[in-house]
C-alpha cells in the first residue's frame, strides 16, 4: 500500500499496488510492478520490509526488474 508517512498506522492508503498473504505454503506475494515503479519514482520509499517482498518478485529497489541469472 502506498501512504502518507504523515498518516497514522491505519489511516488513509493513496493507492494498494499488491498483496502479500503469508499462511500459504508458499507466502503469496502479488505486486504490480508498474505501480510500484511510478510511486518509487514520484518518491515513496518503501519499508525493509517492502524491499524484501519487492525482491522475492525479482525488483530492485527502484521497482524495475531485475535479470535473473
Amino acid at each position: 500500500m502506498v501512504a502518507d508517512k504523515r498518516s497514522p498506522r491505519d489511516g488513509r492508503v493513496i493507492e494498494n499496488v499488491g498483496t502479500y498473504n503469508p499462511q500459504t505454503d508458499p507466502s503469496t506475494v502479488t505486486l504490480k510492478q508498474d505501480r510500484v515503479e511510478h510511486w518509487i519514482e514520484k518518491g515513496a520509499k518503501p519499508t525493509p520490509t517492502v524491499l524484501k517482498l519487492m525482491k522475492t518478485q525479482s525488483l530492485d529497489a527502484d521497482g524495475k526488474p531485475v535479470a535473473v541469472k
